[in-house]
């Protein structure tokens, strides 16, 4: 009986909960937590590549970890592994219900 409370116990610790998530992923002082609030917007996301390059990608925000984002592209339906450390601009549509509403390529008439 206490040899399984104590599995349980190690069971419960191995967990990622709310309570237990890294602060970085839970205080929106932090870009991962804040971005955390708009999963399933609609953004254009800017990185520095290099010293002075700047590249853009437009997506649905689907994931966000202490590390990453993922993005749905809007123009292939691809999914995006993105580097939370070279974003250095976020635009965030007011508009994105459009997109998470229709299935890629539907258009309405």
């Amino acid at each position: 009986m206490s040899e399984d409370l104590n599995n349980q116990t190690q069971l419960n610790n191995n967990t990622t909960t709310p309570s237990n998530m890294p602060e970085t992923l839970t205080n929106s002082i932090y870009t991962p937590a804040f971005l955390r609030n708009y999963i399933g917007k609609l953004m254009k996301v800017e990185f520095l590549i290099g010293n002075s390059g700047l590249q853009d990608r437009i997506g649905i925000l689907l994931e966000v970890g202490a590390s990453y984002i993922v993005l749905r592209s809007v123009q292939d339906n691809n999914l995006l592994y993105c580097d939370i450390f070279s974003i250095k601009f976020v635009t965030i549509s007011n508009n994105s219900f459009v997109y998470n509403n229709f299935p890629y390529g539907y258009q309405t008439k």
